[in-house]
């Protein structure tokens, strides 16, 4: 008869009709035996019946922890040693045999022992002649470390146990896999061969214990290829290079382990290292500073909650592998982009969570090619002037981005929660605009001075001295300044600088996003780069114009500089209907719309035409451009 492969759960009815030999020509792949056997001899006569069995899993116990039985007793076990099994698990007996020296007797000739939510009086001592590869015992009450001697053991899994405080030296010479997780032990030293007694170990997880003293740099473990450490609190971990005999290493977490990273050589030996967890550990001065060399295979890093306020810009300059860096829950206020830029192979960088204003000085210009994920969400980011090229980099880079409609303003305040992709480069923030605006406008119509800070009053100064210096140096300006709402940037980009730049003849414009220069005060750029390269200055009024007050400040410094500059003109294009309410609250501006003729949008085939071809006229008129001179194309 063919051998089957069964999986039995006699948990149901006696079975006093089994006889001894009765699955002699079976083979049982799962066999689960609970608390329902009448009596102890049933139970050792079903035992019995399966003498020259093979079998690949025996569960004894409640395996769902459905319920906990009452008490166990060695003898049920009695002739298991004449049965091979693959799997032997006990669980979930409240009160467990005392004399755990003959239990383990009945099960020498067991490969894997799993021992779950026991009582476990714990040997000294345990049978020479164990064959056991696998050993794990997991939600036990342990009275004191299992510091055994077994030589054929290949894996220890010892996790989640109550009752032990401090490790003990083991000798299992054979041992390659080795898990005391979660045990709340202490090691007094730690760590290398003579600690478990084996030199053979590929495998160590020592997290979630108390102190672990760290006195030896693993002499002896150099096999080892996978070290967890997390949530332990390391004690002298980065007073010498404590991981320097790991040149196998690839796999290292220390995370949450307490640790202040004072030693820069405590990476080194660390050659084959391709994963390194160190979250929630600290560095002096808040500042990351190059401590990766050798690191030349590692692939992801992990500095996340490390109260990192800077980054060195050769912290990483020895990492060519380098795929994937979590940045995340620092303190950083600026993202220095160099620091990056040597990072050849990264593709994902996570910077989210911290307090990042924006880029460095151009700084955007060094992130590496192949970065394809960039997480900025979470952080302080300021929506002003100053940072204009970073806050126009986010709106053309939002592919890179994670979650860039999270991305929120943080300051000025009356721009705080606004998306970043809604801000537009022409739009400013309140104390930049003050800072350029009203002063000249308003001292050259009788003002006092001394309601007007000094600044303003040097940026009037400014506006004459550059005037005189175009006046004195006979230069004929080219350009054409376009004052706008960030609101209707869109359509500035999309038909004003298409249709005039691209157009016969071209017209060169000068937008504050494209033509300022970066690192120049924002007074001298709106003069220099603005006013004093104009011929005319375009203004587009829309609803979004009249109620910005920064652009009404903007085009009252236009009107200044038309009535010192003889050759100055003021092109007005009303870009939608404007309701009269609105308009009369800037009564100048109200003023001149009312007395003069100006360009009025119409996107139509016949009106565009129309448009397009006032405009040209009045940017090619030398003259100041002349109102009259418009109500004759308007009749024709």
């Amino acid at each position: 008869m063919p051998l089957l492969n069964l999986s039995l759960d006699l948990s149901l009815n006696p079975l006093y009709f089994i006889q001894p030999g009765s699955f002699k020509e079976i083979k049982l792949h799962k066999l689960t035996l609970r608390s329902n056997f009448n009596s102890t001899d049933v139970m050792k006569t079903f035992i019995q019946s399966l003498a020259g069995l093979k079998i690949n899993q025996l569960v004894l116990g409640e395996f769902k922890n459905e319920r906990k039985l009452e008490s166990f007793d060695n003898s049920l076990l009695e002739g298991l040693c004449n049965l091979t099994i693959e799997k032997f698990r006990i669980a979930y007996f409240d009160s467990f045999s005392k004399d755990t020296t003959n239990l383990f007797n009945q099960l020498v000739n067991i490969s894997a022992i799993s021992l779950a939510h026991l009582y476990l009086d714990t040997p000294k001592y345990l049978p020479k002649n164990l064959r056991w590869q696998r050993l794990e015992i997991v939600n036990c009450n342990l009275e004191q470390f299992p510091a055994w001697e077994l030589d054929s053991l290949k894996e220890f899994v010892l996790t989640s146990n109550k009752g032990m405080n401090t490790f003990a030296d083991m000798k299992m010479e054979s041992l390659e896999f080795l898990d005391l997780s979660r045990n709340r032990l202490s090691f007094k030293t730690c760590c290398s061969h003579s600690d478990f007694g084996t030199t053979r170990l590929k495998h160590l997880d020592l997290s979630f214990n108390e102190i672990i003293t760290m006195s030896s740099n693993f002499l002896g473990l150099e096999q080892l290829e996978y070290l967890d450490l997390q949530h332990s609190s390391l004690k002298q971990a980065s007073d010498f290079s404590v991981f320097l005999s790991l040149r196998n290493l690839r796999y290292l977490d220390i995370s949450y382990t307490r640790t202040e990273v004072a030693f820069q050589g405590i990476f080194d030996g660390l050659v084959s290292l391709e994963v390194l967890k160190m979250a929630d550990n600290s560095f002096p001065d808040n500042s990351l500073p190059n401590i990766y060399k050798g690191l030349t295979n590692l692939t992801i890093l992990d500095l996340s909650r490390c109260h990192l306020e800077r980054v060195s810009q050769e912290s990483f300059v020895s990492l060519p592998k380098l795929q994937v860096i979590n940045m995340s829950h620092n303190s950083l206020l600026s993202l220095d982009t160099l620091a990056y830029e040597p990072l050849l192979s990264l593709q994902i960088l996570d910077c989210s969570f911290n307090r990042i204003v924006a880029f460095k000085e151009q700084g955007q210009q060094h992130f590496p090619s192949n970065l394809v994920s960039l997480n900025l969400t979470r952080n302080s980011f300021a929506c002003d002037c100053e940072h204009q090229s970073f806050l126009q980099w986010v709106k053309d880079h939002r592919q890179l981005l994670v979650k860039v409609e999270q991305m929120v303003c943080a300051k000025p305040l009356d721009m705080k929660d606004m998306p970043l992709l809604s801000f537009r480069n022409a739009t400013l923030s309140e104390e930049a605009r003050l800072s350029i605006s009203v002063s000249v406008f308003t001292v050259l119509h009788g003002f006092s001075g001394s309601s007007f800070s000094r600044y303003k009053f040097y940026f009037h100064l400014m506006l004459l001295a550059w005037l005189a210096k175009g006046i004195t140096e006979g230069k004929v300006p080219m350009m054409h300044f376009v004052i706008y709402s960030s609101q209707d940037e869109d359509w500035v980009r999309n038909e004003l600088v298409k249709n005039l730049e691209e157009g016969v003849p071209p017209f060169q414009l000068c937008l504050h996003y494209r033509d300022f220069i970066p690192g120049v005060a924002i007074a001298a750029n709106i003069i220099q780069e603005g006013f004093y390269k104009s011929r005319k200055v375009i203004v587009v009024v829309s609803q979004h114009f009249i109620q910005s007050r920064w652009c009404i400040f903007e085009y009252e410094i236009a009107q200044t500089w038309q009535f010192l500059s003889s050759r100055a003109g003021i092109i007005f294009i009303v870009l939608q209907k404007v309701e009269k309410s609105l308009l009369r609250q800037q009564v100048e501006l109200y003023r001149l719309l009312s007395r003069n003729t100006y360009l009025e949008w119409e996107d139509s085939v016949l009106g565009r035409h129309i448009f397009w071809r006032r405009l040209r006229k009045a940017l090619l008129d030398g003259k100041p451009w002349s109102p009259e001179g418009t109500e004759d194309a308007e009749k024709s």
